[in-house]
């Protein structure tokens, strides 16, 4: 299976925090199908069904890319 860079997944993780914050201030619309499709996204790039099990993915995926070294956190 191929995986997300690490500085990809970490641009997901922080997009949905900061999109599920806006839809539960406004609830707009448009805030949630940006989240729904981040929530997709983050499925895909992390080969997980549903977006719980997505960010737990994806946030192990970038504590071990922390103890290979800063590095692999930045896109090139």
């Amino acid at each position: 299976m191929l995986m997300a860079h690490p500085a990809v997944l970490k641009d997901l993780v922080d997009q949905y925090e900061t999109l599920c914050a806006l839809h539960a201030e406004n609830g707009s619309p448009a805030a949630r199908r940006r989240m729904d499709d981040v929530a997709y996204t983050l499925c895909v790039s992390t080969g997980t069904r549903d977006v719980d099990s997505a960010l737990i993915a994806a946030r192990r995926r970038l504590a071990d890319a922390r103890t290979q070294g800063d590095s692999v956190l930045t896109a090139g």
